[in-house]
């Protein structure tokens, strides 16, 4: 079970969508960026790449991006800031900056799709279903 996060301090997570139209070098200057500009003025706690994944629909005619996720602690005036490079940064599709509620757990750790050994989400027979009121 993950460990939850100190919650002394803000914590964010930025979910980014970058374009893969972007040639791997300019994806990488985006995310060295991002890093830099959170390094900065807070901590980044928790890096993970999600790989090159469909898009739930398509965003400006495109239908794949590669995912990101980055868990930080930072000031406002730090998110602020990347908010509005992020919005003007070439090579990013979409991006969500969510403040965390203080006990959130960390993120699992992420692999390829269909690697992790969660639990179905189907009853077993000793696990009764709850009629509907």
């Amino acid at each position: 079970m993950p460990v939850p996060l100190p919650d002394a301090q803000t914590t964010y997570d930025l979910v980014l969508l970058l374009d893969l139209s972007a040639t791997d070098d300019e994806r990488a200057k985006v995310l060295a960026d991002v890093r830099a500009q959170i390094e900065a003025g807070g901590e980044l706690v928790h890096d993970q790449s999600w790989g090159e994944r469909a898009l739930a629909y398509p965003i400006d005619h495109k239908e794949q991006a590669q995912y990101h996720l980055l868990q930080f602690h930072a000031p406002g005036a730090v998110v602020e800031a990347l908010e509005r490079n992020l919005r003007i940064a070439d090579g990013v599709i979409r991006h969500r900056v969510i403040k965390l509620a203080p006990g959130t757990p960390a993120p699992p750790e992420h692999g390829p799709r269909g690697s992790h050994n969660a639990p179905s989400a189907s009853p077993t027979e000793s696990e009764p279903i709850a009629a509907a009121s």
